[in-house]
C-alpha cells in the first residue's frame, strides 16, 4: 500500500464521523433533542414525525429558550452551556454536557432552529443545511425552542440503507419517547406520527399512572412500588411478581439519575433478586431509578450516553438486588378482598427481615428489626432466622409443645431430612382420592373402599387457621384444591409446597448437623483455592451434614446429608468448592426436592392439612426452590372466562 502523508480531515467530513456516533436513526435524533428540552426545563414537550422521522421531525417545548446570539453556537460543535470545567465531566447533573447534538443532527440534515429566550422580547431562528449556516434572522414563536430537523441523511444515502421501514422507525421514536416520559410524569408529552396523534399525557402523573399509558392493563395491575436507600444511594420503582413474568426483558427498564440506561450490572442484579422464583428464559416486569450522586457515575462512556460506569459496582448491584428482594418474593393467593392480607416474609440476603404490608399490589412496607416479622393485617411475616411459634425444636427428639394437635400427628412429615410419609389414620368418613397407606408405593396402591377415583377426593370442606381457606379435597394426587372467601377457587401443587417446607425448615435450623456416615470416607483431592472455599464454608457444610477432614492436599469426606447418595453429595461439594453451583442455596434446593412428597402421592385428610399449614407459614410461598409456582389461583371472572359466560 502506498504510503499517504497525514492531513487534516476536512471539517465536513469531521462532523459526518462525529454524527455517526451520535446520530445512528431518527430515534437517536429524538432523544438528543428531547433531552436537550428537559435540560431547559420545559414542562410540555410535543414531538412531530412524518416518514419514520426521516422526513421531519419536530421537538417544540416550552422551556427557557437560546438568547438570540448564541443561537450559531448552537450548532458549534463542543459548545455548550453546561460545562465549565473538566472538574464538571465527573459531576454530570444534565442529559446533554458534550455540545455535539445538534451541530451533529445539522450535519446530515437540514435544521431550523426557532427559541425565545424568557426574557426575550422576540424570538429568533436560524437555518442550517448539512452543517452550514444558510439563514438567520426573527421569527415567531411565543416561547421556548422548536427544532424542525428535515431530509435526514440526505447528504449520506449510504447510511439510509441501515435504516428499517418508516413503520419501525416510527415505532423506535416512539419507545424512545416513552422511555423519556416515564422518566419525568411532572412533564406533558404529546406524539403525533403521520399525521396522527399516538399519545397526549398530561404534566403532573405519578409514575404508575404514566405507567398505564404504555404497558396493558393486566401488567401494571400486577405491580408493586418500591423504594430503598442506602450509604447515599437510592433505588425505586415499580417491579411485578414472579407469577406476571414473561419471556423477553423488553420490559425491564433502568434509569440512572433520570438517565435511560442500557446496563447489564443493573440487568442481572434485577434477575438476581428473583433467583429461585422464575424459570430459565423467563424476565420479570421492572422499572427502576437509581438515583445516586453525581460522582458515583461516570456517563462519559460513549457518545451515545446509553451507557455508564459506577464507581462502586458492588454497592450498586447490592441495592437494586436488596430493593427488588420484598417484591420479588411478594406473591398472594389471591387479590384479596378487603379485610385480608398479603402475607409477609423475612428478609433474605443479610438484611433484617420484617414484614410486607399492605393488600396485592400495594406498596412496599418498613423493614423489621432482627430475623422475624411481625404481624401484617391479620397475617404472620416469618423471617429465616427462627422458626414460627409452635415449629419444630430438636432437643433429643422432636418436640412441639404449641404446636396444634394435627402438626403433632404429623411431625415427621415436616422434618427437613424426613425420606418418607408416615401412615396417619384417616379421619372417620374421609378418604383420599386414590386410596392407599401415603407411605406405601403410591404407584401399586389400590383405591380403599369408599374413595373416589381419578376424581377430588371426597372429603368434608376443612378451614384453615388462615386466609380465609377450606380444604376441599385433592386431585390426581398431586394438587390440593381449597376454597378461599371472596369466591376463589385455589390449588396447590403438593410437592411443590412440601420442597418449600423443606428448605425453609433447612434454613432455620440448618439441618441440625445431621449426616450420613460412609463406610469408607471418599477422597478428594483440593487446589488451593478450593482449600480457601472450604475454609470460608467448613461451618455451614457441616451443619447441612457433611464431615469432612482435611489431610493435606486432599480432603476425605466421610459423612453424607441424609437422604442424598454418596456420589451425588461429593459431585455437589465438589461444584460447591469450585464455585460451579450457588453454594449451599443450591444444596438445600437438591435436599428439598429429594425429600419432598411426590406427585402422585395420595394424602390422608390430617397430612394435607398439616402440610398446608406448615406451608402458609413458609416465607416465599409462592414458589419451590427452583422457580416453579405453588400455587394458581382463579377468580370468579376467571371462572366466567373459562365458562365463556364473558
Amino acid at each position: 500500500m502506498t504510503r499517504r502523508t497525514i492531513t487534516l480531515l476536512p471539517e465536513t467530513l469531521r462532523n459526518q464521523i462525529a454524527a455517526g456516533e451520535v446520530v445512528e436513526r431518527p430515534a437517536s435524533v429524538l432523544k438528543e433533542l428531547v433531552e436537550n428540552s428537559l435540560d431547559a426545563g420545559a414542562s410540555r414537550i410535543d414531538v412531530v414525525l412524518e416518514g419514520g422521522g426521516v422526513s421531519r421531525l419536530m421537538v417544540a417545548d416550552d422551556g427557557d429558550g437560546i438568547p438570540a446570539d448564541e443561537l450559531a453556537l448552537a450548532v458549534t460543535r463542543h459548545a455548550t452551556s453546561k460545562l465549565k470545567s473538566a472538574a464538571d465531566l465527573f459531576a454530570v447533573s444534565s442529559f446533554g454536557f458534550r455540545g455535539e447534538a445538534l451541530p451533529s443532527i445539522a450535519s446530515v440534515s437540514h435544521v431550523l432552529l426557532t427559541s425565545r429566550a424568557r426574557e426575550a422580547d422576540e424570538a429568533a431562528r436560524i437555518e442550517v443545511e448539512h452543517g452550514t449556516l444558510v439563514a438567520e434572522g426573527p421569527a415567531a414563536l411565543a416561547a421556548g425552542t422548536r427544532v424542525e430537523m428535515r431530509r435526514l441523511f440526505a447528504s449520506t444515502p449510504a447510511r439510509l440503507k441501515f435504516l428499517r421501514t418508516e413503520a419501525t422507525e416510527a415505532k423506535r421514536c416512539q419507545e424512545a419517547l416513552m422511555r423519556m416520559a416515564l422518566a419525568r410524569p411532572d412533564v406533558a408529552f404529546s406524539l403525533v406520527s403521520g399525521g396522527r396523534e399516538l399519545f397526549r399525557l398530561p404534566g403532573g402523573q405519578s409514575l404508575a399512572e404514566r405507567l398505564d399509558r404504555f404497558w396493558p392493563q393486566a401488567v401494571t395491575n400486577g405491580l408493586v412500588e418500591f423504594q430503598r436507600s442506602r450509604d447515599g444511594l437510592n433505588a425505586r420503582g415499580l417491579a411485578g411478581r414472579p407469577s406476571h413474568a414473561q419471556n423477553r426483558a423488553d420490559r425491564m427498564l433502568f434509569y440512572v439519575n433520570g438517565r435511560p440506561v442500557q446496563d447489564r450490572l443493573l440487568m442481572r442484579a434485577a434477575r438476581d433478586a428473583y433467583k429461585g422464583r422464575l424459570l430459565s428464559g423467563e424476565y420479570p416486569q421492572v422499572l427502576l431509578f437509581l438515583d445516586l450522586p453525581p460522582e458515583e457515575v461516570d456517563v462519559n462512556v460513549h457518545p451515545s450516553k446509553m451507557e455508564v460506569r459506577f464507581r462502586d459496582e458492588g454497592a450498586v448491584f447490592s441495592l437494586v438486588r436488596w430493593a427488588l428482594e420484598p417484591v420479588a418474593g411478594v406473591e398472594a393467593l389471591a387479590e384479596a378482598p378487603a379485610g385480608y392480607a398479603t402475607p409477609g416474609f423475612g428478609q433474605a440476603g443479610g438484611e433484617p427481615g420484617g414484614p410486607i404490608g399492605g393488600p396485592v399490589g400495594g406498596p412496599v412496607g418498613g423493614v423489621g428489626n432482627g430475623g422475624e416479622g411481625g404481624p401484617v393485617g391479620g397475617g404472620f411475616a416469618q423471617g429465616f432466622a427462627s422458626p414460627p411459634s409452635g415449629g419444630w425444636q430438636r432437643s433429643g427428639g422432636w418436640q412441639e409443645p404449641s404446636a396444634p394437635p394435627r402438626l403433632n400427628a404429623y411431625k415427621d412429615f415436616l422434618a427437613p431430612q424426613a425420606e418418607r410419609f408416615v401412615p396417619l389414620p384417616v379421619t372417620p368418613g374421609v378418604v383420599a382420592a386414590g386410596g392407599g397407606s401415603p407411605g406405601a408405593d403410591h404407584c401399586a396402591s389400590a383405591p380403599q373402599p369408599g374413595a373416589v377415583e381419578p376424581g377430588l377426593a371426597a372429603a368434608t370442606p376443612r378451614t384453615l387457621s388462615r386466609e380465609g381457606l377450606e380444604y376441599l379435597g385433592q386431585v390426581a394426587d398431586t394438587y390440593l384444591v381449597l376454597r378461599q372467601g371472596g369466591g376463589r377457587l385455589v390449588i396447590v401443587d403438593q410437592h411443590a409446597a412440601h420442597e418449600r417446607v423443606i428448605l425453609e425448615n433447612m434454613r432455620r435450623a440448618r439441618s441440625a448437623g445431621h449426616s450420613q456416615p460412609l463406610a469408607v470416607p471418599l477422597p478428594l483431592s483440593l487446589h488451593p483455592a478450593e482449600a480457601l472455599r472450604l475454609a470460608e464454608l467448613e461451618g455451614e457444610l457441616r451443619e447441612v451434614g457433611f464431615v469432612l477432614e482435611q489431610q493435606g492436599e486432599t480432603l476425605l469426606v466421610r459423612g453424607v446429608p441424609p437422604s442424598l447418595p454418596a456420589g451425588k453429595a461429593v459431585q455437589h461439594l465438589r461444584e460447591i468448592l469450585d464455585e460451579q453451583s450457588d453454594g449451599l442455596t443450591s444444596l438445600w434446593t437438591l435436599l428439598s426436592c429429594k425429600s419432598a412428597i411426590k406427585a402422585g402421592q395420595a394424602l390422608a385428610l390430617d397430612e394435607a392439612l398439616a402440610l398446608l399449614e406448615a406451608w402458609l407459614d413458609a416465607p416465599e410461598r409462592e414458589h419451590c426452590p427452583h422457580g416453579r409456582p405453588v400455587v394458581v389461583s382463579f377468580g370468579e371472572a376467571d371462572l366466567e372466562r373459562l365458562f365463556k359466560r364473558k
